[in-house]
């Protein structure tokens, strides 16, 4: 029976005995996270022996004769950039390789729109107004972004097939001072949702009216998939831009953060021949070259896109007993109660639960006070303000199948908790 359905009386009596177990729960003194998707250190121990692909007797040059252990080659030795075209679906040429993180790609492509223009247009920071459009719920870092230099940040609903194309087209062609959009185009931040070709498609025949409107096309989870046989596929943005004649207007990003190793991997961004050449002008005064001897590791380590995949089933294996453990709490706990809906993605980082309205910072903060770690209620907003006070993500990855397992009865004992008591003030 949905709660909504019990009478005042039966409310009340099951809050009794729910009120109970939280007592125990906050007695235990747990300590548990699923605020952020950091990889365990069982997930980290799959990638060590990459650590001895490269030592002091290695050939350091790359195929072209590159010395990477000496100054040069911006854009990245040229199979580091077969590496991650073919990751990314795109081709060697589109691509320009970072060092370890795309946050920090994303955030310079914003800051050179903001301070220089794209392509010859006028800076952003030189115009009365600057809007970008948001997904949403969607990826806080994105989010703090575009926060950070003052765009204007403008909700996107999402659905299973991406966002509202219909609104993103009225936005983007009929108003000049959209510049940009977010986008986490399959197994998205937090709800592990993929773009449907439509989807694709609509985005790269978009007719924005700002020359300089911008696709961010944060591939982050393109490889990450938690099955063998269930795989989320999605067309390449690339050379759909370039099919509809837009071949300008998308910047992709990926990296192997959560391939190798987060704090030492590699990123890249592909977009048109324009692009990157504007885009190379500009690093030419920001850095003499990207670590190519980490380059060259990678390399050697994965040799091609096949050995990436091999090595993404490893950990597939580590990171689908959690998402499962996690689910099989909430369906078994939570189904037909009528409080609160939640993704089950194929792949990714997260989960996304949406709890009733006006529920979700009252849940994050009662699972705190029983030693359990949520990410902020409102974070998968711009500013941090969702309107409904609904959504909350999920973040499995780093606590073992077990503590997941335990920190979802705690979850959802404080989901049944708080989404009783905002019946009740109604009834």
């Amino acid at each position: 029976m949905q709660y909504c359905e019990m009478s005042k009386e039966e409310l009340l009596k099951l809050k009794e005995e729910l009120d109970e177990r939280y007592k125990e729960a906050q007695s235990k003194g747990l300590s548990l996270n699923m605020s952020r998707g950091k990889p365990s250190a069982t997930q980290l121990n799959v990638t060590m022996d990459m650590l001895d692909t490269i030592n002091s007797s290695s050939d350091m040059k790359s195929e072209d004769g590159t010395d990477c252990r000496n100054y040069g080659v911006l854009d990245g030795i040229p199979e580091a950039k077969k590496l991650m075209a073919d990751i990314m679906g795109t081709t060697p040429e589109h691509v320009i390789i970072y060092g370890n993180a795309s946050l920090n790609i994303m955030y310079d492509q914003v800051s050179r729109a903001y301070t220089h223009g794209l392509l010859g247009n006028t800076p952003w920071c030189k115009l009365d107004k600057v809007k970008f459009l948001c997904p949403v719920p969607g990826y806080d870092r994105h989010f703090a972004i575009t926060e950070h230099f003052g765009i204007e940040m403008i909700n996107i609903p999402m659905s299973e097939n991406g966002p509202d194309m219909d609104m993103i087209e009225k936005y983007v062609n009929n108003d000049e001072s959209v510049k940009g959009i977010w986008c986490v185009p399959k197994y998205s931040n937090p709800q592990g949702y993929t773009y449907s070709d439509e989807t694709v498609k609509r985005f790269a025949a978009l007719k924005p009216a700002a020359k300089d409107f911008r696709i961010f096309w944060d591939n982050a989870y393109v490889i990450h998939h938690l099955y063998e046989d269930k795989q989320d596929e999605i067309l390449d943005i690339i050379s759909e831009c370039e099919k509809a004649g837009n071949p300008d207007m998308v910047f992709e990003f990926a990296s192997t953060s959560k391939v190798s190793f987060p704090g030492s991997g590699m990123a890249a961004l592909a977009s048109s021949e324009a692009n990157v050449a504007d885009i190379k002008k500009q690093l030419t005064i920001q850095t003499i070259g990207h670590d190519k001897i980490n380059q060259l590791r990678h390399v050697r380590y994965f040799k091609n896109l096949e050995g990436v995949k091999a090595h993404m089933m490893k950990h597939a294996a580590q990171m689908r007993p959690k998402f499962e453990a996690t689910l099989k709490v909430l369906k078994e706990e939570l189904t037909g109660l009528g409080i609160g809906t939640w993704s089950e993605p194929r792949g990714g980082y997260f989960i996304s639960f949406d709890a009733m309205e006006g529920c979700a910072k009252a849940i994050v903060a009662k699972c705190k006070d029983a030693g359990v770690v949520l990410t902020n209620a409102g974070a998968t907003f711009p500013y941090g303000k969702d309107p409904k006070d609904s959504n909350i993500r999920i973040a499995p990855s780093f606590p073992t199948p077990e503590e997941m397992e335990l920190a979802s009865d705690i979850f959802v004992l404080c989901v049944k908790i708080v989404s009783i008591e905002k019946i009740l003030e109604t009834k």
